[in-house]
Order: C-alpha cells, then sequence, then structure tokens
C-alpha cells in the first residue's frame, strides 16, 4: 500500500460505508438491489451527508469572505504603502502586517477555499471507489464496506443503459452510446453549475471596493478556469462520480442562492435588494453576518433621547430692561 493509498483508506471506508448504509435502507423499502437507481440514489444521499456535515464550515466561510471583503480599504492602502518596494525586507514587513491585520479581524484569505479541500479528500475516494469496481469484481473481492456481492451489483447497475462505472475516457460495460451521452450530459451539467454559482456570486454579492480590489482579478479567472479544469478533467470520472460532483455543484448553487436572497455582502446590489424588499414590507433592516454588531439598548436610547430634545419646548430667555 502506497502513501496515497495509506491517506485515503479511511475516507474510502467512510465513503462506501454512507453509500452502503443508503444502499440498505432503499433496499429495505422496496427499491431493487441491483438497480442503477438504487445507488445513483446512495451517491445522491452521500452528497447530502458530506454537504450537510459542511454547513458549519460553510458558514465560516462566509464570515471570513465578509471580513475579507471589509477590509479591502486597509489592504488597499498596505499595497499603496509598500509600493515600489521590491526589496527582501519590505515584503516581508509587508507581509507581516497583512497576517496581523488577519489576525485582528478573524479572517484570511484561504478560507473561501476551505469547502472544497474539505470535500476533495472524499471525491478522490469515491473516484478510487467506483474506478476500483471492475477490477475487485474480477478478483472475487470487495471494496470498503462494500461486499463482493454489492460489488458485482454496483457493476452491473444501469442508468439509461450506461454501467455507473463507466466513464467516457475509458468506456465500460453496458451500451457505449449511452456512456458517452450520460457522460457528456453530466459533464455540461457539472460545469454550468459551477460557472452560474460564480457567476451569480460576482455580480450581486460583491461590494464596488471587492469589485476593484486585485482579488477580484483572480476571481474572475477562476471563473472560466475551474470549469474547464472539471470539464476536462471530467472525461476521465466515473460516471458514479460525475453524479456526485454534479448534485454537490447543484448544492452550492443553491445555497449561494439563499445566502445571496438572504444574507448578503454589505454594499452589494443583492444587499440593497434586500434593504428595498424589506423597507416595502416596513420591516427593519437586518445585521448582516460578519459585519459590525450593533446595540440595540444603545441605539435605541439615544433615538429616544433626541425625540425628546426635540419635543421639548424652548423658553425663550427674559431680555433685561433698561433702567430709567
Amino acid at each position: 500500500m502506497d502513501f496515497f493509498e495509506t491517506i485515503m483508506f479511511p475516507f474510502k471506508w467512510l465513503v462506501s460505508i454512507i453509500m452502503v448504509g443508503f444502499h440498505e435502507g432503499l433496499s429495505g423499502i422496496g427499491m431493487p438491489a441491483a438497480s442503477g437507481w438504487t445507488w445513483t440514489l446512495s451517491i445522491i444521499g452521500l452528497v447530502l451527508v458530506i454537504r450537510a456535515a459542511l454547513i458549519p464550515v460553510f458558514v465560516k466561510q462566509i464570515k471570513a469572505q465578509r471580513g475579507m471583503q471589509l477590509l479591502q480599504p486597509d489592504l488597499k492602502k498596505l499595497q499603496d504603502k509598500y509600493k515600489g518596494k521590491t526589496d527582501q525586507l519590505s515584503r516581508q514587513a509587508m507581509a507581516q502586517e497583512q497576517m496581523a491585520m488577519y489576525k485582528k479581524h478573524g479572517t484570511n484569505p484561504f478560507s473561501a477555499c476551505l469547502p472544497m479541500l474539505i470535500q476533495m479528500p472524499f471525491f478522490f475516494a469515491l473516484f478510487t471507489v467506483l474506478s476500483g469496481i471492475s477490477t475487485a469484481r474480477d478478483q472475487g473481492l470487495g471494496i470498503g464496506a462494500m461486499s463482493h456481492e454489492q460489488v458485482v451489483q454496483f457493476d452491473e447497475s444501469t442508468i439509461f443503459g450506461a454501467t455507473l462505472s463507466a466513464s467516457l475516457l475509458h468506456g465500460g460495460e453496458g451500451n457505449l452510446t449511452s456512456v458517452w451521452i450520460l457522460s457528456i450530459v453530466m459533464i455540461l451539467a457539472m460545469t454550468a453549475s459551477q460557472f452560474i454559482t460564480q457567476k451569480q456570486i460576482m455580480a450581486k454579492n460583491m461590494s464596488e471596493e471587492a469589485m476593484a480590489s486585485p482579488f477580484m482579478r483572480q476571481q474572475k479567472m477562476m471563473l472560466y478556469i475551474l470549469p474547464i479544469v472539471f470539464g476536462v478533467g471530467g472525461i476521465n470520472f466515473p460516471i458514479g462520480v460525475l453524479i456526485y460532483w454534479t448534485t454537490t455543484n447543484l448544492w452550492t448553487m443553491a445555497q449561494q442562492f439563499f445566502v445571496i436572497r438572504r444574507m448578503p455582502t454589505p454594499g452589494s446590489p443583492a444587499a440593497k435588494a434586500l434593504a428595498e424588499r424589506r423597507a416595502a414590507k416596513g420591516l427593519p433592516a437586518l445585521p448582516i453576518l460578519g459585519g459590525k454588531k450593533v446595540d440595540a439598548e444603545a441605539e435605541a436610547a439615544a433615538a429616544a433621547a433626541v425625540a425628546q430634545a426635540r419635543s421639548q419646548r424652548i423658553q425663550p430667555q427674559r431680555k433685561n430692561r433698561k433702567k430709567k
């Protein structure tokens, strides 16, 4: 067992245990154990479990992103301070000041990638499990928590005539035309959902400061690079992996739609739209996640004091009479 397999071993077991658990549950309610749709729903169930477990990480990611966007003016000042200084001491001092700024505000530029980084071991584990199905079947072995019988069932199961372990590049058993058509449709759905998710964030959920920052230029590059990377890599993914990644992208798209509508970034077009909707309904503005906390009691007391001061009648001062 090499180093990579040693690292992936517990993830392969966890992925296979969740899939087998959903498969047993679905079979228990009457779905055919050898059906491709039973295994497809098991893969979707795997996505739901992993993404539900990542919700606390996603909330942390949102807070970090808001903190980074609120820091953009300060970061711009820091960049202007060290502009043109290319010596090692200046670069080191700038890096230290940036890290101190991130630490002070409880954020960092890597938090946005945290959910994806946590998902990657599970993604590779599923890829390893599904890619090894045919080999395990021929050798009479199981994979992780999957017994040899379940491995055979999975290998022979199909949806629309394509086996779940087949891929566009390597083919597989079953109808090759169905494998090609289903793979291409899933790759297009996977890349399109990822592109739409990133596009709606940039179009609706970024403040003007964030749009003008150097970080935004990197985001625009990633908007087009990531879908291409996953699209090209998708030709090597088994159909089961494409189902997993498409489902998780759809989850992300729906999750981002909810966040943009209900918890938008301060100063973004979505935040203005939310304020207008609440104002039209006569509702107060909501506190923005990741923004500064407002002392409601202090605000109320200040407003009451201002109202009282305005309502008081100002007594005219008595003028001194001239002595005769």
